[in-house]
């Protein structure tokens, strides 16, 4: 998984410091808006042809590492 999430980047002069795939500006949020949504991965490589495969699986295990936390706790409003 390591391989995969080299492939995301942050650079305070990109995107304003998000993080982005290989420097490209495309923003990790926009993709996994996207597949959300239920686009394919097919489907996005189409639409974004300088994107790879392995873009789009890098996005999902970054995804994958900010959710493990140990203890979600219900915010009361």
């Amino acid at each position: 998984m390591s391989d995969l999430l080299e492939r995301i980047t942050i650079d305070p002069q990109i995107c304003h410091g998000k993080p982005v795939v290989r420097g490209l500006r495309y923003p990790v949020e926009t993709l996994l808006e996207l597949m959300s949504a239920g686009m394919t991965l097919e489907e996005i490589l189409a639409d974004y042809e300088d994107l790879e495969r392995e873009d789009l699986l890098a996005v999902l295990a970054y995804a994958a590492k900010l959710s493990r936390v140990k203890r979600i706790d219900q915010l009361r409003a």
